[in-house]
């Protein structure tokens, strides 16, 4: 069907009309005989765009759950011919998805989808992150108490935390294993994801937690993030949350300088 001797041109220009239904049939795209040419070029166009939406729908199941089937495809529809794929790895598609949802007008009586969708964008990235060890909880039991402040924390690669202000991770839990689905408090939800071994956790943060956890991923000291934490939740129980935290998986070592030189 290519006819052509430079194919690298030939072949963007085949791909670059599969994802616009509304564009003619490239040009330098021949069969023989012209036989069938735009039924035959429609094929790919259908098969190329059903596997893309397939795609993304497997990237973000509790999304399709939550929409109904219908309702996805055809918003993954849309999504994908305004962001068409830049990567052979499909794993690394629908990065944009959880903001074009949260742009599309059709859904917008559910603002709290997009949110959702970025837990399970974060789900999976964590899920593909690099491996490293992880950082033990008998750890800081080494370390002086008066030295326990300038301690600073280097993340797993894994390691993210997810904000919104809406009951995203309630609804995620529900909704990305088929769990049973019941009425959830209208709140604010924060989320840390990690992968401990193989499996991936997504764990409801207390309030301020966020605010802690993200300041020791960005490389500050545990008394400045201590302080910050208490700062937005004076009743935060950090001896608990960093627990919590080691035990899935936040941290994958210590650093003992005081500082950065």
């Amino acid at each position: 069907m290519l006819q052509n001797d430079g194919t690298a041109p030939i072949a963007a220009s085949f791909a670059g009309a599969l994802l616009r239904p509304n564009e003619p049939v490239p040009q330098d795209i021949t069969s023989h005989h012209g036989a069938g040419l735009i039924e035959r070029y429609n094929v790919y166009r259908n098969n190329v765009t059903v596997s893309l939406i397939n795609a993304v729908a497997s990237i973000y199941p509790a999304v399709q759950r939550i929409t109904g089937e219908d309702f996805f495809r055809a918003m993954a529809r849309f999504y994908i011919r305004a962001h068409p794929p830049r990567s052979p790895l499909l794993f690394a598609y629908g990065r944009e998805f959880p903001d074009f949802i949260e742009a599309y007008e059709y859904a917008s009586s559910m603002p709290w989808l997009a949110d959702v969708a970025r837990i399970e964008r974060a789900w999976l990235d964590a899920y593909h992150a690099a491996d490293a060890a992880h950082l033990a909880p008998d750890m800081l039991s080494e370390i002086a108490p008066e030295g326990l402040g300038a301690l600073r924390f280097r993340p797993h690669p894994a390691t993210r935390i997810l904000r919104s202000a809406y009951p995203a991770v309630t609804i995620f839990s529900m909704n990305h294993n088929g769990g049973e689905v019941s009425a959830v408090e209208d709140r604010p939800e924060d989320a840390l994801v990690t992968r401990r071994d193989d499996e991936v956790m997504v764990t409801h943060l207390d309030s301020g937690a966020a605010d802690f956890l993200q300041a020791l991923i960005a490389g500050e000291t545990l008394g400045t993030a201590a302080a910050l934490g208490l700062e937005a939740n004076p009743n935060l129980d950090l001896s608990r949350l960093i627990a919590v935290a080691l035990d899935a998986g936040a941290f994958s070592s210590l650093d003992m300088e005081t500082s950065h030189d």
